[in-house]
C-alpha cells in the first residue's frame, strides 16, 4: 500500500513513523512534511490546504490512500475533494469535520443529544456577550471563539477586565480571523482533564489509550495558552470506571448523535474531556489525532497501524482487534524561546544523529527543516521528544535525560510534565 499524509508537525511524524513499522505499507509521502520526516518518508512541497495539488500528488505516486491529519484541510473538505476523484482517505468529510470546526455546532450537538458538557450561551455581538459574563457574575469564564484557530482560541477570564480584553481581541480585533465571528461563553468546569482519541468508522468506535496534555507555556500550569507542551499515556486519572461511563454517556452517544444528524464520522475522533465532581464532560471535540498526544498514544499501540487505518477507511474497523502495549509513555516538547508569542526560526539543533533522532528515545520533528544535512528551527513547538518505560516515571526519566541533550539558541522546555497524579 502507498500512503500519501498531509500535514508538516510533530502529530504528522509520529503518524508517519507508526505507518512505517507495517509491512503493508511499501512507500510513504508526505505533503508539505518537515525536516524530521523526510527522514522517514518522501516529502513534496504541496501545500495542506491545495486541493488540486494534492490530487496530482497522490495520482502521479499511485497513492492507495491519503492520511489526512491536520483540522484546516478536513474542515475546508479535502476528503471530500479526494474522494470525489476516487482516492480513498482516512479522516472524516467536511459535514462530519464541523464537530472541531464549529464550537457552536458542537455545542448545540451536545445539548440536542444531553451529551455531558458545560453550561453555555453563543454570542454574535461583544457587547452582549459582556453583559452575559456581567450577569452570571462567576470567574473565571470561559470564552472560546467559535472556529479553527491553532488550538489557542481559548481565554479563561479570571476578571471582568480580561473578559472585556478577549471579547475585544477575538470578536473585534479579529486575531483569529472570521473563526471569531461568534464566541461560546462557558461555565469553567474544574477537575482533571483527560484525552481520549478513539478510531471510528462511522459504526463501530473503538477508543484508544488515554493521555494527558500540558496546554500552559510554562511550569505549574502557568503562562499562555498552546498547542501542548507535552503530554503522558496512560492518563492517572482515567480509571476503568470512568471509561466505562465515557463509553455510555459520550462516546458511543456521540457516534450515534452525528450519524443521527447525517454526518457520519470516519476517522479520528478526540475527546477532550473533564473530570468534574458531577461525572466525565465533553470540553471539546477536535475531527483529527491530538498534537501532541499522538506521540505517545501512537507508540504504544501493537496493532498494524496501516492495518487499521485501512480498515476505517473501508469502514469495517470491527474486523480488527486492536491491541495496546502495557509500556507508559512520555512526550516532552522543546520550544523556541517566545513560543507562543513571535520566535525566531532557523537557529541550527544541536545533539541530533543525522536522521535527526536521539539514543534511547523517538524524536518528532514539529517545526524543523533540513538544510545542507543541518537541522534548523521552523517552527513554535520544535521537537517532541517520546519515551517508552515500564513506568510512567522511568518514562519521563528517560525523555527528559534526551531533551537535556538537545540544544539551540533560546530553547525552553517545561519541566514538570506528567507531574500531576491523583491524591491518595
Amino acid at each position: 500500500m502507498k500512503i500519501l499524509v498531509i500535514g508538516s508537525g510533530g502529530r504528522e511524524h509520529a503518524i508517519v513513523r507508526k505507518l512505517k513499522e507495517s509491512p503493508l505499507v511499501e512507500a510513504l509521502y508526505c505533503a508539505p512534511g518537515n525536516g524530521g520526516i523526510s527522514r522517514d518518508a518522501e516529502c513534496f512541497p504541496v501545500n495542506a490546504m491545495d486541493k488540486e495539488g494534492m490530487l496530482a500528488l497522490a495520482r502521479e505516486k499511485g497513492a492507495d490512500l491519503v492520511f489526512v491529519a491536520p483540522d484546516d484541510p478536513l474542515a475546508a473538505g479535502m476528503v471530500d475533494f479526494l474522494e470525489a476523484a476516487g482516492i480513498p482517505c482516512f479522516g472524516p468529510n467536511a459535514a462530519a469535520a464541523q464537530i472541531e470546526a464549529s464550537k457552536v455546532f458542537s455545542k448545540d450537538l451536545m445539548k440536542k443529544y444531553h451529551i455531558p458538557t458545560a453550561g453555555y450561551e453563543v454570542f454574535s455581538d461583544p457587547k452582549a456577550a459582556l453583559q452575559y459574563i456581567r450577569e452570571q457574575g462567576k470567574y473565571p469564564a470561559v470564552i472560546k471563539a467559535d472556529g479553527l484557530a491553532l488550538g489557542k482560541g481559548v481565554v479563561i477570564a479570571q476578571n471582568e477586565g480580561e473578559a472585556k480584553e478577549a471579547l475585544h481581541s477575538i470578536m473585534e480585533d479579529k486575531i483569529f480571523g472570521e473563526s471569531g465571528a461568534q464566541v461560546v461563553v462557558e461555565e469553567f468546569l474544574t477537575g482533571p482533564e483527560v484525552s481520549v482519541l478513539a478510531f471510528t468508522d462511522g459504526k463501530t468506535l473503538v477508543p484508544m489509550v488515554s493521555s494527558m496534555d500540558h496546554k500552559r507555556a510554562y511550569d505549574g500550569d502557568k503562562g499562555p495558552n498552546t498547542g501542548g507542551m507535552g503530554t503522558i499515556s496512560p492518563n492517572p486519572f482515567y480509571t476503568e470506571e470512568v471509561a466505562k461511563a465515557c463509553m455510555e454517556q459520550i462516546f458511543l452517544p456521540t457516534v450515534q448523535a452525528m450519524n443521527a444528524e447525517g454526518r457520519p464520522f470516519k476517522g479520528c475522533l478526540y475527546f477532550g474531556l473533564m473530570l468534574t465532581p458531577d461525572g466525565p464532560k465533553v470540553i471539546e471535540y477536535n475531527s483529527r489525532f491530538g498534537d501532541p498526544e499522538t506521540q505517545v498514544v501512537l507508540p504504544r499501540l501493537d496493532t498494524d497501524f496501516a492495518q487499521i487505518v485501512e480498515a476505517v477507511a473501508q469502514e469495517r474497523l470491527a474486523e480488527v482487534d486492536i491491541q495496546w502495549k502495557k509500556e507508559a509513555s512520555a512526550c516532552v516538547v522543546i520550544a523556541s524561546g517566545g513560543y507562543p508569542g513571535s520566535y525566531p526560526k532557523g537557529l541550527e539543533i544541536h545533539g541530533l544523529d543525522e536522521n535527526g533522532q536521539a539514543q534511547g528515545v523517538t524524536v518528532y520533528h514539529a517545526g524543523t527543516k533540513l538544510e545542507n544535512g543541518k537541522f534548523l528551527t521552523n517552527g513554535g513547538r520544535v521537537l517532541g521528544v517520546t519515551a517508552l518505560g515500564e513506568t510512567l516515571e522511568e518514562a519521563l526519566k528517560k525523555a527528559y535525560a534526551a531533551v537535556e541533550g538537545i540544544t539551540f539558541d533560546g530553547a525552553f522546555y517545561r519541566r514538570d510534565i506528567g507531574r500531576r497524579r491523583p491524591q491518595p
